[in-house]
């Protein structure tokens, strides 16, 4: 026990020589500072820039410019609105295109099946997203035909400007052809109303080039919502029948605590599958898109 006791009382008493040594500002860590003013240099710079960036943010001036000049100034201004762009591109898809009247009948047909759930949303979104490429595809063509291309390719007289304003009007040329299509021309009375502040004399007439965007994408947008419930109710038609039909029927044979809803499925998906119902909705969806 004494050995052992004796030993312990060593090992401790060579850990706290040690701990002095590391610690003493004299010591040999102290001295090897000295000796390296480099690794000071460098030490005072790590703790230093931990200090003013508690948040761990990379730094990016190699690879954005510095903002102390013009040319600086706008280089920087460019990237912040890419990445904001970028970052807002879903909800300039939903706004500016046909995806949301597509996603909504497509999710109204799912509700009136009443298949819990299925297709999943993400077949639906998945679904709406690609049956939007079709539809948009013509308008995106001539927007990289009329304005990317020539841009990329620095031909005279285009300007990043000009490319935009080209895009733009391609863009309002398909909501004007939309809304006009669907006859909901009020919606962008109401919107131009608004934002101009007056309303409209009767006597007047409105042309596009009068109407700004930001009145344009929302009398689109509602446009789209109005047009979209209208089918959907139209496929939502036949399926409410269906159910109607089945619940009269339970009820005269008196099966009154048996759900309609698990009769009548397997009848909706028969009547579906017979009259091809997914082609007949796909195709009127795309064939409603003036």
């Amino acid at each position: 026990m004494q050995e052992h006791g004796g030993s312990i009382v060593r090992v401790l008493a060579g850990v706290s020589v040690a701990l002095g040594v590391l610690l003493a500002p004299g010591g040999a860590s102290a001295q090897s500072l000295i000796d390296s003013p480099t690794a000071a240099s460098e030490a005072a710079e790590t703790s230093g820039s931990s200090l003013d960036n508690p948040l761990g943010i990379p730094d990016l001036r190699s690879v954005a410019p510095a903002a102390t000049s013009r040319q600086g100034i706008s280089a920087t201004l460019q990237i912040f609105i890419v990445l904001t762009v970028l970052s807002l591109a879903p909800a300039i898809l939903a706004m500016t295109t046909c995806f949301t009247r597509i996603v909504i009948v497509l999710s109204l047909l799912r509700q009136a099946m009443a298949t819990q759930g299925l297709p999943p949303g993400q077949v639906v979104a998945g679904l709406s997203l690609f049956m939007t490429f079709v539809v948009m595809g013509p308008t995106w063509q001539r927007i990289h035909t009329d304005a990317v291309k020539p841009w990329l390719d620095n031909e005279p007289g285009m300007t990043q400007q000009k490319a935009c304003d080209i895009a733009v009007g391609h863009m309002r040329e398909f909501m004007f052809t939309q809304i006009e299509h669907a006859g909901n021309e009020e919606t962008v009375y109401l919107f131009y109303e608004h934002s101009a502040g007056a309303s409209v004399p009767l006597d007047s007439t409105l042309t596009r080039s009068d109407v700004p965007t930001m009145s344009l994408i929302p009398a689109f947008i509602l446009s789209e919502l109005k047009t979209a419930f209208v089918m959907g109710f139209r496929v939502y038609l036949p399926f409410l029948v269906i159910d109607m039909v089945l619940a009269s029927v339970l009820v005269s044979m008196g099966m009154m605590m048996l759900p309609p809803m698990l009769i009548s499925l397997p009848f909706k998906l028969l009547l579906f599958v017979l009259a091809d119902g997914w082609q007949l909705v796909v195709g009127s969806l795309m064939s409603s898109f003036g």
